[in-house]
């Protein structure tokens, strides 16, 4: 599992948000259970209760940047960066 410090970007910059907690195992581990996953790991969801979402991994999956549209909002961009 792996936890990040997230902002998202609207019309005034960027401004915190959440935490971003990762957890996906199946066929071999995509986040390890000690660790973020590797840079290029795309992660895509969509959720009536969570929103929708796409991220990429950077940096030896240390940050992460992409897009995301939470419930009753407009589209917003989104990165974070692997909390310590």
């Amino acid at each position: 599992m792996a936890t990040y410090d997230t902002e998202i970007h609207t019309g005034g910059g960027w401004q915190s948000d959440e935490p971003l907690m990762l957890s996906i195992a199946n066929r071999g581990q995509v986040v390890p259970d000690e660790g973020a996953p590797p840079t290029g790991t795309t992660v895509t969801w969509n959720s009536p209760e969570a929103g929708a979402g796409s991220v990429t991994f950077f940096d030896g999956g240390s940050r992460f940047e992409g897009t995301a549209q939470f419930p009753g909002e407009g589209p917003v961009g989104y990165r974070g960066t692997l909390s310590t």
